[in-house]
């Protein structure tokens, strides 16, 4: 499939703003171009952006109905009241139960925490969990990451005197659930100012409000934020405003000096002795977690990353690590069932969605494949399968597309459905299945853009190799970290040429490690460009190419150099 590669571009007043910060915080016109591009206006801005500050976060009391659950907990810890923690089994919903268990486990023992089972509990609150909570004499249940639409669970949890307090980040319907108290930023009649965290800030914003009203110091949940960087970034929200600061300093967290349960986990990944970034626990961390819940149970998740027992933790880091390589196997499985699934279909190739659905496959990774497809296909997709006597599944979006408007356009015919812009959750009755992928295509087709329909890769700047310097490279790191809302920034470089020793890489050849120069200096700059093998003969023809990357740090031997990470190759027609 190719590539669109679109030029951001400033108007004459950004470009303004442009040359003015590049004075005033001495660096290149390029970098105060990304700032402006991030929409970093002034000096004060830059200095937030590149300086995060903790006591830059926002009051957690702002956040609506934030006193009524403080009172209530309060309240049941001074009663001496058993508490339930109850969280999704996602690497959000674990990281949060997580998070609030081990903080409030230091000043209260009569806690414990739930993890629903994916397969005979389903999504978010369950009856069996609120039946178990109510059987076992817990009175308060602590509802991360799921909760916001329970309105019949909570009433009847209600009715078992069973209080709720829901920390939810989905988005709410106009009717609340009956909870002592309904923590969510998406709250129509909330006036917290940021409204992208996710579960897991919503679950830190609670201790937080909760160490202040108890004098508790703030220096003693800073050692959970390694916690919340593994939620902003799985959980895949915007890493802007207040997530930023809490993914600055909860990846530093992880960097000096992470918990025992997740120390183990870096170990697995072969990350002990890496400096981790956002993309690491994207591609590396967070899969390992998610295993857990998708395999088996995800408790287990949530065992290790409370866990200060270092035998447990390797022994169930190891666990978790088979449960992944298990899941890598499965997944690809069903992938490449799926896509014989489409290939077989001919109305998909006119299509502007995907709906599959298959009985038999596995719920843990429809999610995975759901972005497989996604990614293949370039089309928002939803995988289902049957569990529960349901037709359940997963949706995930491309760029720019909201998948919930389009799942809610459906509601009609579903039973129960949640989620974000880009990725829901939804079950329906099977027989629904056939007038749903109609109805959703439908929706899909007359409210998808043009330029939504095909991969799309945002350009920063165009730079030449004399722009790539030592302080440029400095300075570019500063930016981090980089996720939704602040990614990475990406470059192009024209009439590229091999500086002579390119060469192909990999077992199959299927690589081509780089050594690259240009007009504009005797710089001669290394980059990797995976699976694109198809141009080594171009190259070395000594014929030009401009090429798309994001520069990387390549550590090796103790030694580190500059190297450019290879997005797109365009064959220099001119």
């Amino acid at each position: 499939m190719i590539n669109i590669w679109s030029y951001r571009s400033l108007t004459e007043q950004q470009i303004e703003i442009q040359k003015r910060l590049a004075e005033e915080l001495s660096i290149s016109p390029l970098l105060s171009q990304l700032l402006v591009q991030r929409d970093i206006l002034t000096f004060e801005n830059a200095r937030s952006f590149f300086r995060p500050d903790l006591n830059d976060l926002h009051d957690p009391f702002l956040m609506a109905d934030m006193q009524k659950a403080v009172n209530r907990l309060t309240t049941a810890m001074q009663k001496n009241e058993k508490i339930l923690v109850y969280g999704d089994y996602d690497v959000d919903g674990t990281t949060s139960v997580s998070l609030v268990y081990k903080f409030l486990r230091q000043f209260y023992i009569n806690i414990d925490f739930y993890i629903p089972d994916r397969y005979n509990e389903g999504y978010g609150i369950s009856i069996l969990g609120i039946d178990y909570a109510a059987t076992n004499d817990f009175k308060l249940i602590i509802a991360l990451d799921c909760g916001i639409k329970a309105i019949e669970k909570v009433t009847y949890s209600n009715s078992l005197g069973v209080d709720f307090i829901i920390c939810d980040h989905h988005t709410p319907d106009e009717v609340l659930p009956p909870a002592v108290a309904v923590l969510d930023p998406k709250r129509i009649d909330c006036n917290y100012p940021y409204k992208h965290l996710s579960g897991c800030g919503v679950g830190f914003k609670l201790m937080q409000a909760f160490a202040i009203t108890n004098n508790i110091d703030f220096s003693q949940l800073t050692p959970l934020l390694d916690l919340l960087a593994l939620s902003i970034a799985s959980d895949i929200v915007p890493i802007t405003g207040e997530n930023r600061i809490l993914a600055y300093y909860g990846l530093k967290q992880i960097n000096s000096n992470p918990s025992v349960g997740l120390k183990a986990i870096l170990e697995v990944c072969g990350l002990a002795d890496k400096e981790i970034s956002i993309s690491d626990i994207v591609f590396k961390i967070g899969p390992r977690i998610n295993a857990s819940g998708r395999m088996k149970l995800a408790s287990e998740a949530v065992e290790l990353l409370v866990s200060s027992d270092h035998i447990f933790s390797k022994e169930k880091s190891d666990t978790i690590n088979e449960y992944n390589n298990d899941r890598k196997d499965l997944d690809k499985n069903i992938t490449d069932e799926a896509i014989a699934l489409i290939a077989a279909d001919p109305r998909y190739k006119n299509r502007k969605s995907i709906v599959v659905h298959k009985p038999d496959w596995h719920k843990g990774v429809i999610g995975i494949v759901a972005s497989r497809l996604s990614e293949e296909y370039y089309k928002p997709s939803i995988v289902l399968t049957n569990s529960n006597g349901l037709a359940s599944g997963s949706a995930r979006s491309v760029l720019g597309f909201d998948i919930y408007k389009a799942i809610d356009s459906c509601r009609d015919l579903l039973e129960n459905f949640g989620g974000h812009m880009y990725a829901a959750g939804l079950s329906m009755k099977e027989e629904n299945v056939a007038a749903f992928t109609e109805r959703f295509e439908q929706f899909v087709s007359e409210n998808i853009l043009l330029e939504q329909t095909y991969p799309q890769i945002d350009i920063d700047a165009i730079l030449e190799f004399k722009d790539i310097t030592p302080k440029f490279f400095r300075v570019l790191k500063q930016f981090g970290p980089f996720g939704p809302g602040n990614m990475k920034p990406i470059f192009v470089s024209k009439k590229v040429f091999d500086y002579g020793t390119s060469r192909l890489v990999g077992k199959e050849q299927e690589h081509l490690k780089l050594e690259l120069i240009d007009s504009s200096s005797e710089n001669v700059i290394n980059g990797i460009a995976f699976r694109m093998h198809e141009y080594n003969d171009h190259l070395k023809a000594l014929n030009p190419l401009d090429i798309c990357y994001t520069i990387e740090e390549n550590s090796f031997n103790g030694n580190s150099s500059i190297q450019l990470m290879i997005r797109d190759i365009k064959i220099d027609e001119k």
